[in-house]
């Protein structure tokens, strides 16, 4: 089977934040897909995993997942077991505009990149008040009285304070059983996102974990969804477009993000994106 060039772009966040609260049953699979805004997923319940950058998350209820833009994902899912889950969609601009001096309202997602673990686990209490905090937001975004967004919005950042807050003293990390990964392969994500100027051969990242060739791609597939090269063109990709909306010119972005050709980076970003680089700096 041919492989596709580019992973899919999922959903679309015109607002500050939206929230989605889900209940279905017999989902189809889905596919390995991206986000160019955060995503938090509360798992309500069902029978579900969530694949992030190659690692398997085994979620039990009230979970919360905190997905950064541009991470590489996809929910695996029992589709007899009635799939409930509480999706929120965040605009990382806003987010920042909304943090202050003594409170970075996106350290949450910076922290679980950092820790390259994704996952925080509810203990009772812990339960207690996340779903409290759920329910004033979903209340909010469901009246219409006076000062209707306001109060929403109140309730969000609420919400979102207190996953700060949760997420600098969680040790979900530590727990063995609530994940499954290869150490080879999250140490080669790890240096391809620190490293897209340079050479990111498969001879190179196979020495770097030191395992051979053919060992290294056949179990980055099993565990990313698709092959090296794939991988690393998306996130060369998403780094460019990233870039350019700061304003940095194309013929920069190109080199910077470890092409080596305009030109092949011009027909892989307008396959990606629908545009030129050029049409997205202006």
């Amino acid at each position: 089977m041919t492989e596709n060039a580019n992973f899919r772009k999922k959903g679309y966040l015109h607002e500050d934040f939206r929230l989605f609260h889900l209940r279905d049953v017999g989902v189809e699979e889905m596919e390995y897909h991206y986000h160019e805004f955060d995503k938090i997923v509360i798992f309500l319940s069902g029978t579900a995993s969530y694949i992030v950058e190659g690692r398997s998350y085994f979620l039990e209820p009230w979970d919360v997942l905190l997905v950064s833009h541009h991470l590489i994902h996809k929910p695996v899912i029992d589709p007899n077991d009635p799939y409930e889950r509480v999706v929120i969609y965040l605009d990382p601009g806003f987010i920042r505009s909304q943090s202050a001096k003594d409170g970075d309202l996106t350290a949450c997602f910076r922290l679980a990149r950092q820790r390259q673990f994704a996952l925080m686990r509810r203990s009772g209490a812990q339960r207690q008040q996340l779903q409290a905090l759920l329910s004033n937001l979903e209340q909010a975004l469901a009246e219409a009285g006076f000062a209707g967004t306001l109060l929403a919005r109140t309730c969000f950042l609420q919400l979102l304070i207190h996953l700060n807050r949760e997420m600098v003293k969680d040790h979900t990390h530590r727990d063995k059983s609530a994940s499954r990964n290869d150490p080879k392969i999250e140490r080669a994500l790890s240096y391809i996102n620190d490293h897209l100027s340079e050479d990111l051969s498969v001879d190179t990242l196979a020495g770097q974990v030191y395992t051979s060739k053919y060992h290294f791609m056949r179990r980055f597939k099993e565990l990313t969804g698709c092959s090296v090269h794939r991988y690393i063109t998306q996130k060369r990709l998403l780094a460019a477009a990233d870039l350019l909306r700061s304003g940095v010119s194309a013929q920069n972005a190109c080199a910077r993000c470890g092409f080596q050709d305009y030109s092949t980076f011009q027909r892989a970003f307008r396959t990606q994106f629908g545009m030129t680089p050029r049409d997205m700096l202006k």
